[in-house]
């Protein structure tokens, strides 16, 4: 009986061990995997992203939107403004539940 006991006990240990180092082993891949040199396409999609993040930040808004861009959306900002009410619109809603 405590033969059987201590092997049901294995059987476990083994099935959590096994998982527990598959999950290991594929954090780690996924890890090494980051430190190596990226795809040339991988890299230049990267590149153009952090580009484009930079500019965003520097200009403040959309990148290379001009004047039509600018007046396209007071159009749409002003039309939700007709149809839904008064309200910044460039902003989320914040609910309140009580």
């Amino acid at each position: 009986m405590i033969l059987r006991q201590i092997l049901r006990l294995s059987a476990h240990f083994r099935s959590s061990a096994s998982v527990h180092l598959r999950r290991n082993i594929g954090l780690s891949a996924i890890v090494f995997n980051k430190t190596k040199e990226l795809d040339p396409i991988q890299k230049l999609f990267l590149d153009k992203i952090r580009e484009y993040n930079t500019k965003s930040k520097q200009a403040g808004g959309p990148v290379d939107a001009g004047p039509d861009f600018q007046k396209d959306m007071n159009e749409s900002l002003a039309r939700l403004q007709r149809a839904y009410g008064e309200g910044d619109l460039t902003k989320f809603p914040e609910f309140k539940f009580e």
